[in-house]
């Protein structure tokens, strides 16, 4: 980290006021566009910038828009500018708190369409305000903070976060260094779709896990397994592939579990595949969810139509769908089943996961198309706020509304960069001014219904599935397998068993897709015998998975297709 000047952090007397502010300035030699957010904890540990979170115990924080705004000219908080959890500075209760803010800073976007827009573009972090490089912070500070004082408090951000490169949180480096590289291969690929879409270059990542034998058997071909995920600087399939048995007298299952996986890769035990992991963090969110969306852009013809056929090229990858399979988890979830469905020749299988919404009559906790309103249902003389997150035991840990102020605290517009408005910036057209459509206003929680309809149309799975099936029916047989805890986390069980009961009523193919749900099993449940834990299931995830896919595959390969030189 490098210093541009030191913290200031001081008491000064201001005008007669009845709410305290606190002004922070950016010592930056030229104006700046972007979104402060201003983080007040109780706990000295981790950093406050590390502490937001969208459940009852998160930091509290305020942010603000800036737009030009000329070095050294202070942006204030006071009691006019919207927090979260509390919704004012007033609210606050007098005390010594750690105070530390991050300036997350934007850039311009001139998009095909035509439109212009200030988005903070992701610097090789995975989509982290609070991790991504160039943005501007300062270290901690202990501050008195009383909300009725009429006093000013001041901060100066005087550091920058530092680049990813070189670090161990750069996939070039990583690559350069992994003691697994005979197998382990690292892509970045300029993407010409999405570089015309974004109106600048833009590029996808890719860790390609190459097969044993794969240089010692030069006229073998193979098929080709896509794990979806969110962002992650190495390879995570759904472990580390890790070369270097754990330490002796040291616990530690997920290595032991990547050294495990390593084993049974290198060994034969499984089938010779290849398996790949795509990253595309975006100027919206760590990940795009593999389709092409209005606001995000192609990416679902950028990944399947420009990357995978490049690498498939490259290390010989047999390059048809029946020789293609998918699997991922909760985001990943979304991506692997709606890839199957997007692009159902293309693809002969998806074992998915505790997916985000495949069915938007459950939209987490809402019902978007019946519900006039995402924070609260309302009776005639009563309410209650929409639970969004929970524990396995039922205990509400967040609500829709407050999630919803979380994100608009980090970024107005949709560009949080959380979750919420990734939905809304892959799912939603674009509105007016180039951003994306709001389906539920963050303040009031009014749910739009002509956007509403354009998600129906577009992206609710359930809704395709159910009006395209005559078409897509024949072509999904064998090839959808889902898997979901019946205590997620958040909610995500409901639209899985929405999307069960309309597969079941199908006729002319009637589907043969499979369920398994978990008792009580939280987020992240991927299924498997039930004598093992929800955890080691996870860890043998693709050890399970795989073999199933690859048999699913010699099954239905055309005549004529190989089916031998991959197999030694």
């Amino acid at each position: 980290m490098r210093s541009i000047l030191t913290l200031a952090a001081a008491l000064l007397f201001a005008s007669p006021s009845f709410a305290q502010r606190i002004e922070v300035t950016i010592p930056a030699g030229r104006p700046l566009t972007g979104h402060l957010i201003l983080v007040i904890s109780k706990q000295g540990s981790p950093e406050p910038r590390m502490q937001l979170q969208e459940t009852y115990t998160s930091a509290q924080a305020f942010g603000v828009d800036v737009t030009s705004l000329p070095p050294n000219q202070p942006i204030v908080i006071d009691d006019k500018t919207i927090g979260y959890p509390r919704k004012s500075l007033t609210d606050l209760d007098p005390g010594d708190y750690t105070v530390q803010a991050v300036f997350n800073v934007y850039e311009q976007f001139h998009l095909a369409s035509g439109k212009t827009v200030w988005l903070p573009p992701d610097k090789g972090e995975g989509q982290h305000w609070n991790l991504k490089p160039g943005n501007p912070y300062n270290a901690p500070v202990k501050l008195y903070i009383d909300p009725k004082s009429n006093q000013t408090l001041k901060l100066t951000l005087d550091k920058v976060i530092p680049p990813t490169a070189g670090t161990d949180r750069d996939p070039a480096f990583i690559a350069a260094h992994d003691p697994g590289a005979k197998w382990l291969k690292y892509m970045r690929f300029r993407s010409e779709k999405l570089s015309k879409f974004w109106g600048r270059d833009m590029y996808l990542g890719a860790w390609v896990l190459l097969p044993e034998g794969f240089d010692a058997h030069p006229d073998a071909h193979y098929p080709l397994i896509v794990y979806q995920d969110h962002f992650h600087p190495g390879f995570a399939a759904p472990v580390a592939f890790d070369t270097t048995p754990p330490a002796a007298g040291k616990h530690n299952p997920r290595s032991s579990a990547g050294y495990k996986f390593f084993q049974d890769w290198t060994s034969g035990r499984l089938p010779r595949v290849i398996l790949i992991y795509v990253q595309s963090a975006n100027p919206y969110y760590d990940d795009s969810y593999d389709v092409d969306s209005a606001n995000v852009g192609p990416y679902g013809s950028a990944i399947n139509e420009e990357l995978i056929p490049a690498i498939e090229k490259k290390y010989r990858g047999i390059g048809q769908g029946w020789a293609r399979a998918t699997f991922g988890g909760s985001t990943g979830g979304w991506e692997s089943i709606a890839t199957q469905v997007f692009y159902p020749d293309q693809y002969n299988g998806t074992y998915t996961a505790c997916p985000d919404p495949v069915d938007f009559h459950a939209y987490q906790n809402v019902d978007i198309y019946n519900d006039p309103n995402a924070f609260f249902r309302h009776g005639d003389f009563g309410a209650v706020p929409i639970a969004a997150d929970r524990k396995p035991d039922g205990s509400i840990i967040a609500d829709t509304g407050d999630e919803y102020r979380y994100e608009y605290v980090l970024g107005t517009h949709g560009r949080s960069t959380e979750q919420w408005d990734i939905w809304q910036a892959v799912f939603s057209p674009a509105g007016p001014d180039g951003y994306p459509k709001d389906v539920i206003d963050p303040i009031t929680g009014t749910i739009d219904k002509s956007t509403v309809a354009y998600w129906h149309d577009h992206y609710d799975l359930t809704a395709i599935l159910q009006r395209d099936w005559t078409t897509l029916g024949p072509k999904l047989e064998g090839k959808l397998h889902l898997a979901v805890g019946d205590g997620d986390t958040y909610f995500l069980n409901n639209a899985v068993h929405l999307l069960q009961s309309t597969l079941d009523d199908t006729r002319n193919p009637h589907s043969d897709a499979t369920f398994q749900y978990g008792p009580g099993m939280p987020h992240c449940y991927t299924g498997g015998p039930t004598e093992y834990t929800m955890e080691e299931n996870r860890d043998t995830w693709a050890q399970r998975v795989i073999p199933q896919m690859v048999e699913h595959m010699l099954k239905t390969a055309p005549s004529g297709a190989d089916t031998k030189s991959w197999r030694y």
